[in-house]
């Protein structure tokens, strides 16, 4: 029995080095699992935000369809001048030398129509005596002017093609969204038919608020340099919503803001110019401001986005719709006005007679009011190269001149000018051409070459007529 416990005792003992051995020598070390616990957070939705259809994988856009659809329809416009160089000081004095025909300027186009209408910027063919338009094939054609719209830096010009052209539908301006992909299609450094990406950075934008012209552009990232002026800015379905125009640069070249007309304004520019000959504008017939600290305390109201009406024009649609000085337009036809830029922008892409629906804060109650747009009458145009601007005159001025024609001059604008006290003679004719109204003169003046001499003939205060030749 002894001997039994002895071996059982050894037995144990044996087992448990051995036990020991295998754990300390040969057992594989345990992997330990362990919950990796952090703080931070990434592509977190809150959970007030209502997400569909959301891209996690926003730069993985697939450019390449829009980029095919567009690029053979955007093209290289170059517009050539005639220069004068005088070779002696008589032809110096008298405008005169020889003529040579040189190069003034290139730009894009982009083609709207099959058969050849083309959309650009005024800018790119603004004095050209003869226009060159070069597909993405390289074939050129000759191109003429069928219309501008200078104040909004738009022109149509077309070429004739026997075969049918590829071309780049309009999209809605109104409903690209700030974030949304685009493409800029164009020619910079006259570099054939470059395509950049970017987004939209902004609407409504309007780089000048002080001169005068109410401009409501679409600002962008995408890449823009001298030589896209006229280019095409697309969606990502090919579709235009955008005529690239301007660069924001202390360079001259792309340093991360571009701009471009809305597309629904170039659309109604070109349709009024196909119809009418001219540009067609719709009115509201207010004027309006930003509502800044000072006009909130100016009229003691609370609303920090919107246009206030600051007055209301005579026999204006707003006028007869019931508008008046102190009410806060906050939306047209659902669109929301947050500064006097958007209000601009969709009335610009607007006719006269159209009926637009606004909606009002007017002592802190909404309002819904319909409002025919009223026709634009230009009533006032300067003529730069004289010097003078003109109005249109008063019928029964003109008969004290026993006149039916011309218009009077309201300013005197250089120091030059305005030592000779020319406010109130009228002009009667301008390249022996009578003028009715200022419109006539715009249409006249804006038709010229530049380096074209203007004739004036004025009617002085005793009724007799002079003639003046104004070289350039």
């Amino acid at each position: 029995m002894k001997r039994f416990f002895s071996l059982l005792v050894v037995a144990i003992l044996a087992g448990v080095m051995t036990l020991g051995a295998y754990k300390m020598f040969l057992e594989p070390e345990a992997v330990v699992i362990t919950k990796n616990e952090t703080t931070q957070k990434t592509n977190l939705i809150p959970t007030a935000y209502t997400a569909t259809n959301i891209n996690t994988a926003g730069t993985n856009v697939d450019f390449t369809v829009a980029a095919e659809k567009t690029v053979n329809a955007v093209v290289h416009v170059k517009q050539y001048g005639i220069s004068k160089t005088p070779r002696n000081l008589m032809e110096y004095f008298r405008n005169g030398g020889t003529t040579e025909r040189k190069i003034q300027g290139a730009g894009s186009g982009v083609i709207i129509t099959e058969d050849g209408y083309i959309v650009t910027n005024n800018h790119v063919i603004d004095g050209a005596t003869d226009l060159e338009v070069t597909l993405n094939n390289n074939k050129s054609y000759k191109a003429e002017v069928i219309g501008t719209a200078p104040q909004s830096d738009i022109a149509l010009i077309k070429i004739d093609s026997d075969e049918k052209l590829s071309y780049i539908p309009f999209g809605n301006s109104n409903t690209a969204k700030i974030g949304e992909w685009v493409l800029a299609v164009g020619n910079p450094f006259n570099l054939t038919s470059t395509v950049t990406a970017g987004i939209i950075s902004a609407k409504s934008r309007d780089l000048n608020e002080y001169d005068g012209n109410f401009q409501s552009f679409i600002q962008t990232d995408a890449a823009i340099n001298p030589g896209n002026s006229g280019g095409a800015l697309v969606n990502i379905r090919g579709e235009l919503i955008g005529i690239n125009t301007a660069i924001t640069s202390q360079t001259g070249s792309y340093v991360g803001y571009a701009f471009a007309v809305p597309s629904n304004n170039a659309r109604k520019i070109v349709e009024d110019i196909l119809e009418f000959g001219d540009v067609q504008r719709g009115i509201l017939g207010i004027n309006g401001d930003n509502l800044t600290k000072q006009v909130m305390e100016k009229y003691n109201i609370n609303e920090t986005q919107g246009v206030i009406i600051t007055n209301v024009g005579e026999d204006s649609g707003a006028k007869k719709a019931g508008l008046k000085e102190g009410d806060v337009i906050k939306e047209i036809d659902g669109l929301r006005i947050k500064k006097f830029a958007d209000l601009t922008g969709y009335v610009n892409s607007k006719s006269p007679n159209d009926i637009i629906n606004v909606k009002i804060i007017r002592e802190n109650e909404e309002l819904n009011v319909p409002v025919t747009l009223s026709k634009y009458v230009i009533q006032r145009y300067s003529i730069e190269d004289v010097g003078v601007e003109v109005a249109n005159p008063n019928p029964d001025y003109l008969k004290k001149f026993d006149l039916d024609h011309g218009v009077i001059i309201s300013k005197a604008l250089s120091p030059k000018m305005q030592r000779y006290n020319l406010e109130g003679l009228i002009i009667s004719e301008i390249d022996s051409k009578k003028v009715k109204d200022v419109l006539q003169v715009k249409q006249i003046i804006e038709s010229k070459y530049p380096e074209e001499d203007i004739t004036i003939s004025l009617i002085d205060r005793n009724g007799e007529k002079r003639e003046f030749v104004f070289q350039n």
